[in-house]
């Protein structure tokens, strides 16, 4: 794309409704050169709109094509090492985006930096967990939340499915899974998206609904009982891969856990067997127990 191009982009950004003279005689062309750069913009998905009659004019739909990256070689490295990263993270949202830098930007560059970019693809690798269920939802509910709007959903929870109405703070990402704290009636409660089988915005806000960021950094109000968990070596290493149990030392993990999530928190430590123990609560060590009893009765 020449340089006219791109600033034509620019402009049009900018005023947001013109003439093709008026372009013309800003860049000095003929009325016949404006109408095939316009042509061009519109083949490449600039999405232009014409008004006819004596006020007419071309004018820029609101979702405009915004002016294009400047990168240099390693910013240009850096971009794809991100799109090849976001490509392993399921139904992430607005994930045309993707698509759109991969092939549109990328053909685009001259062919030293393709074959550099070709290369190095070649000697780096992203391997991220994908969860069994989709979660097809979460540009829509990153939009309610920054909206306020309120959402309603069918939820597929441990009794079966559900039909649900919330407020969601926000979407995040972690360990595979895309979550949605979400306000509901009194109480938040945090969903997986993957759950979700289908989900519609209404237009009912709530200006009070916290950001995802202002929920985050709640204290956390739920009655809870303090754990302290004793690894082996071999333990500290495997509890080094989940985000609960940062923070061990000495081989020790202390913290603040609801009531709530203990059955929960029993489930994790089974990942780590023999290589971790409960000092405190009983109750953790009672539930740890109830279910290494269980695992052995399957082999009875």
């Amino acid at each position: 794309m020449n340089e006219r191009r791109l600033a034509i982009m620019q402009m049009m950004d900018s005023r947001k409704k013109f003439t093709a003279r008026e372009l013309a005689e800003r860049f000095e062309v003929s009325i016949r050169t404006i109408q095939r750069d316009l042509d061009y913009l519109q083949q490449i998905g600039f999405p232009l709109y014409t008004d006819v009659g004596p006020h007419g004019g071309y004018r820029v739909l609101p979702n405009r094509i915004l002016p294009p990256l400047q990168l240099n070689q390693n910013e240009a490295f850096g971009l794809f090492l991100m799109i090849q990263y976001l490509e392993k993270v399921q139904d992430f949202p607005y994930e045309s985006i993707r698509s759109h830098l991969a092939e549109q930007y990328y053909a685009g560059l001259p062919s030293d930096v393709q074959d550099s970019i070709d290369q190095m693809k070649q000697h780096i690798a992203f391997i991220q967990h994908q969860p069994a269920e989709p979660a097809p939802f979460t540009t829509k509910i990153l939009q309610a939340a920054m909206d306020k709007k309120e959402i309603v959903f069918s939820y597929l929870s441990a009794s079966g499915i559900k039909r649900t109405q919330a407020y969601p703070f926000g979407i995040y990402f972690e360990n595979g899974f895309w979550y949605m704290p979400a306000k509901r009636n009194l109480r938040i409660i945090l969903y997986r998206v993957d759950r979700m089988k289908e989900l519609n915005v209404l237009e009912q806000t709530d200006p009070s609904v916290p950001t995802l960021h202002e929920w985050f950094a709640m204290s956390d109000e739920r009655e809870s009982m303090e754990v302290v968990l004793h690894f082996t070596d071999m333990g500290v290493r495997i509890a080094q891969s989940e985000p609960l149990f940062q923070g061990i030392q000495n081989n020790e993990w202390n913290g603040q856990v609801p009531i709530e999530e203990l059955p929960f928190l029993s489930r994790k430590l089974l990942k780590c067997g023999p290589e971790v123990k409960v000092i405190a609560p009983v109750e953790l060590r009672d539930l740890v127990l109830s279910l290494l009893k269980k695992s052995i009765e399957q082999y009875d």
